[in-house]
């Protein structure tokens, strides 16, 4: 996993928005969108994801994991595709 994704929900439209950034960059780059139906486990991973970074106490151990977790499932689906 050679590449670090940035997660994003978009509720109104039920998809995932994934995008990334170049280390030490401010930049973000768009990739894609994933409506939750072609994926629907990447799309409950990032919900779970989102929940978890909008704490009150967040977890950052707990999100990091989270993260990697979405990651993978984002590489399967590049894999799949």
């Amino acid at each position: 996993m050679n590449n670090s994704f940035l997660f994003a929900i978009d509720t109104d439209t039920e998809e995932v928005i994934v995008s990334d950034s170049p280390k030490g960059s401010h930049t973000i780059n768009f990739i894609e969108r994933i409506s939750r139906q072609d994926n629907v486990i990447l799309y409950n991973a990032v919900v779970t994801l989102t929940s978890l970074a909008s704490a009150s106490k967040i977890d950052t151990s707990v999100f990091k994991a989270m993260d990697k977790v979405c990651q993978m499932i984002y590489s399967k689906h590049q894999e799949n595709t």
